[in-house]
């Protein structure tokens, strides 16, 4: 079985998190629960579901992963992207605004 572990995005502000072993949603990869077998799996889905019913989470999902070197590195290119933020600058476009207005 391949690893997972369980992300979403912060109702309250949009920003990308990861469940942790101390059950609290993080927003970084390190400290996460790590599902090794398909109870832990199971475990984080309902984990996932409770908090989508809290309004704390929106979209969360159980992703793969796969441990290299020490640390947690995603399979998918779009969770690659979510642990390291946006792949474009966006101070042009705050700059673009602020002198339009």
């Amino acid at each position: 079985m391949t690893i997972k572990v369980l992300t979403a995005n912060r109702l309250t502000d949009g920003e990308v998190v990861w469940y942790g072993a101390d059950g609290e949603w993080r927003e970084t990869i390190e400290g996460v629960l790590i599902a090794r077998d398909p109870e832990t799996a199971a475990t984080l889905e309902d984990a996932g579901k409770a908090a989508i019913r809290a309004n704390l989470v929106v979209d969360a999902n159980l992703i793969d992963v796969e441990e290299r070197n020490g640390e947690l590195y995603p399979l998918r290119l779009r969770e690659r992207i979510r642990i390291s933020g946006p792949t474009i600058d966006f101070e042009p476009r705050r700059k673009q605004a602020a002198s339009a207005a």
